[in-house]
């Protein structure tokens, strides 16, 4: 298998054994493969699955995004709800400092967008995280305020959501809207 028909460039010879093949990346768009058999055994032949992408480009598309958002005269261009709905969906699929970056991305995202840009009530899941990393920081006495960088990260990102809807006027409903009804009716009690 080759990234080139002249099998010159990025090649991968397989023989033998399925144990014998490995996982491997080719650039481009395209995969060129030639299959010969010595006639030694009578098998079928061999069976293989093309990805098109590959989970760890994590970090490309996080540098690509992030840059885009960086340049004032590409905002106005890019279909920012959309590119919202994805990154609040990443936030919440991934974990650890790919989860942090996404949260980077939707801070961004936040501070360049305007009024009806973005569906902010998406962030309910984030929220609900949020507000337990609240509950429970109350409850370890191991390190006091001391906050562990996503719970940081999710407090910017709420900080910051708050100060942009309070500037747009629908406080009120985006609170409603990422809050159960059984949060505020426990708020309402205290």
């Amino acid at each position: 298998m080759s990234s080139s028909s002249d099998f010159q460039q990025d090649r991968h010879s397989f023989s033998g054994s399925p144990q014998k093949w490995t996982d491997f990346e080719l650039p481009g768009d395209t995969l060129y493969y030639r299959f010969t058999s010595d006639m030694s055994n009578t098998e079928w032949g061999y069976k293989f699955t093309v990805t098109a992408g590959h989970l760890g480009r994590f970090q490309t598309g996080f540098e690509i995004l992030k840059q885009m958002l960086s340049e004032e005269r590409v905002i106005p261009h890019l279909p920012l709800a959309k590119i919202w709905e994805w990154q609040v969906g990443v936030a919440c699929r991934q974990t650890g400092h790919q989860r942090l970056k996404a949260i980077h991305l939707l801070l961004k995202i936040v501070q360049c967008s305007t009024q009806g840009d973005c569906d902010l009530t998406l962030l309910k899941p984030l929220w609900q995280l949020f507000t337990h990393m609240e509950n429970n920081s109350c409850h370890e006495t191991a390190k006091p305020g001391i906050l562990l960088p996503l719970h940081r990260a999710l407090a910017e990102l709420f900080f910051v959501t708050e100060n942009r809807v309070t500037e747009l006027g629908s406080l009120q409903e985006y609170l409603l809207a990422l809050n159960t009804e059984d949060h505020i009716h426990r708020c309402t009690a205290q």
